[in-house]
């Protein structure tokens, strides 16, 4: 193995064993309010460098979410400035999965009017890694201003064919399903580039099975929530990024029921994991899969990019478990409630 690999390996799995552990997790669900949390987490975990120069008697919980997310955006970027053959392609899927996220959440606030409350919620680190003109962003009001915001960035060509759309009713998941297979293609390609043979196609196999869990999710979601035909479902999925058969995915696009979907799903070789781990809501299942690759991964996985990427992932869950600590104790949840929506 290169030495750069290496220490690929080595780098990744150091973070991986200073994850909060679940003592920490015991004592961040005893704390009593988001100080108690946050003087925590600066005390006694990882978070204490990237927390040093915030007092936790002021601090307000939007600005301790933005810090902790600036933190893990730069410790991916770090990962990614190793000399692996499929970094640059890792960083670019992360940087673009960052844009789309960006991007879909100001097409909800267009379709509510509401895109005054975009820039209040943006990480401002970000701007110097996107090709979308922010300040431009911030003051669209409309979808012809927003297209002028994003026309240096890759995503313009898909973006603009919705300019004739009704701009009250835009296709929000169409847009979305377009957008993210834009961003697997440029991956995939990528992939296919700089790695080889059982590195791969290990790694193939851990985004198909993650994009498995996501179709399963979304045709749930847009049964449920926007009553769609089984081929209008069926256009907004990810379908060439599948291990599952399409017509097996066909069949969950026609079911008649949710738990029709759960049982076409769980006769698959991928949703055979349903059953593996725990969850209290539908939403839980994919992040709940994907963690659970990924910590597979880490402990079991020789190949560097796959190591790289499901650490993000662990790194990734681990920051929405916090998120769901503050969220829960800022609203006096019930201290079990809390720790039902944590993936660990």
């Amino acid at each position: 193995m290169p030495k750069t690999s290496f220490a690929i390996l080595t780098k990744a799995r150091s973070k991986f064993g200073k994850r909060l552990t679940d003592k920490d997790y015991t004592s961040l669900l005893a704390c009593q309010n988001v100080s108690e949390i946050m003087s925590y987490l600066k005390t006694y975990t990882h978070y204490s460098n990237a927390l040093r120069d915030i007092n936790e008697r002021d601090v307000h919980r939007g600005r301790l979410e933005a810090m902790l997310r600036q933190n893990l955006f730069y410790e991916f970027d770090s990962l990614c400035r190793y000399d692996s053959g499929v970094s640059t392609g890792l960083s670019m899927y992360i940087i673009e999965t960052m844009e789309v996220e960006q991007i879909i959440r100001f097409l909800v606030l267009l379709n509510s009017n509401s895109t005054d409350k975009f820039i209040y919620q943006f990480p401002a680190y970000f701007s110097k890694h996107t090709e979308i003109n922010i300040d431009k962003l911030a003051n669209a009001k409309n979808y012809a201003e927003f297209l002028s915001a994003t026309a240096l960035s890759p995503y313009y060509e898909i973006l603009k064919k919705y300019s004739t759309v009704d701009k009250n009713r835009l296709p929000i998941s169409e847009i979305e399903n377009k957008l993210y297979e834009f961003v697997f293609e440029n991956l995939y390609r990528a992939v296919k580039k700089s790695v080889k043979g059982k590195e791969r196609q290990e790694l193939t196999d851990f985004f198909y099975t993650i994009n498995d869990y996501n179709i399963f999710s979304r045709i749930l979601r847009l049964k449920k929530y926007y009553n769609l035909s089984p081929d209008e479902i069926k256009s907004n999925l990810l379908i060439k990024f599948s291990n599952i058969n399409p017509r097996t995915i066909d069949m969950m696009c026609r079911a008649e029921s949710s738990a029709e979907v759960f049982s076409i799903m769980q006769s698959t070789h991928s949703g055979s994991y349903i059953n593996k781990i725990g969850y209290v809501y539908a939403s839980d299942i994919s992040p709940r899969v994907q963690y659970r690759l990924a910590k597979k991964n880490m402990h079991f996985s020789n190949n560097p990019s796959v190591v790289m990427i499901s650490y993000m992932f662990v790194a990734e869950t681990e920051l929405m478990n916090i998120i769901s600590l503050i969220e829960g104790t800022r609203y006096k949840l019930d201290s079990k409630i809390i720790q039902s929506m944590l993936i660990v």
